[in-house]
C-alpha cells in the first residue's frame, strides 16, 4: 500500500514538472504592460488598457519587429465582442512592413470574423482556404494556435482544426480588389495583428510563440 502511494506521488510530481516545462516553452511577446518589440504601420493603432491590447481606427497593422519566424507555433488569445468583429493575424510577411497592404498581398491573413462565409471567417487564410470547422465564440476569449511548419500552415481555434494548407495547393481565384494576391509565401516571415476599424474591434490578451519540435 505504501509502495503504491509513493508511486502515485512520484507520478504526480513528474506530471507537474512536465506541465511546467511545457508552459515554459512559450515565450510571451505581449506582456500586458506595454508594446515593447512591436511597431504600428497604417491608420489607427493599438493601446494597452487593463492588460489587453485594444485597437482603434484602421486599417493598420501592429507587427513584431525583432525577427522573422518560421517552424514556430503562434498562440493568440482574443475576444470578439460581437459576431461581426473583424481582425486578423498576419503571418509569413517577407519584409518589414511600411504600410498595411503589403502584408495583405505578400503574406497571409489568418482571419478573425465569425460573420462571413467559409472562405472569410475565423481561422482561414483569408479568401484562400475554406474553413474545416467554425469553433469561434463571440463575446468570449478564444485561443488560436497557428503552426508554421516549413511551407505548411495549420490553424487550430479552441482546440479544433480550421485550416491545414501547404504551399502550392490549389486556391480559388482572386475575386475582390481587397483580397490578397495569389502566390507562394516564404517559410519564414514577420507577423502582426490587424486593427480593422473602430466598428470591428477585437481585443487581444496574449501573444506567445514556441519553437516547433519534430
Amino acid at each position: 500500500m505504501l509502495h503504491r502511494a509513493i508511486l502515485c506521488l512520484a507520478m504526480l510530481v513528474l506530471g507537474a514538472l512536465s506541465a511546467r516545462a511545457q508552459s515554459t516553452d512559450w515565450k510571451l511577446l505581449f506582456h500586458s504592460k506595454d508594446m515593447t518589440g512591436w511597431e504600428h504601420v497604417g491608420p489607427g493603432g493599438f493601446e494597452v488598457e487593463e492588460g489587453l491590447l485594444k485597437p482603434h481606427g484602421g486599417m493598420g497593422l501592429l507587427w513584431y519587429t525583432p525577427q522573422k519566424i518560421g517552424n514556430t507555433v503562434i498562440r493568440v488569445v482574443f475576444k470578439p465582442p460581437r459576431n461581426n468583429s473583424n481582425s486578423g493575424v498576419f503571418i509569413r510577411i517577407p519584409e518589414k512592413p511600411t504600410e498595411p497592404w503589403m502584408p495583405v498581398n505578400r503574406g497571409y491573413e489568418v482571419q478573425i470574423d465569425n460573420a462571413d462565409d467559409d472562405y472569410h471567417c475565423t481561422g482561414v487564410l483569408y479568401s484562400l482556404t475554406k474553413a474545416l470547422a467554425r469553433p469561434e465564440k463571440a463575446g468570449e476569449w478564444n485561443t488560436m494556435e497557428i503552426t508554421l511548419d516549413g511551407p505548411r500552415t495549420i490553424v487550430v481555434v479552441n482546440g479544433v482544426k480550421v485550416t491545414d494548407y501547404t504551399e502550392g495547393e490549389p486556391v480559388p481565384p482572386k475575386k475582390k480588389s481587397y483580397e490578397p494576391d495569389r502566390g507562394r509565401r516564404p517559410d519564414e516571415g514577420y507577423f502582426g495583428l490587424q486593427n480593422h476599424s473602430d466598428n470591428d474591434v477585437v481585443y487581444f490578451r496574449e501573444v506567445a510563440v514556441r519553437p516547433l519540435s519534430h
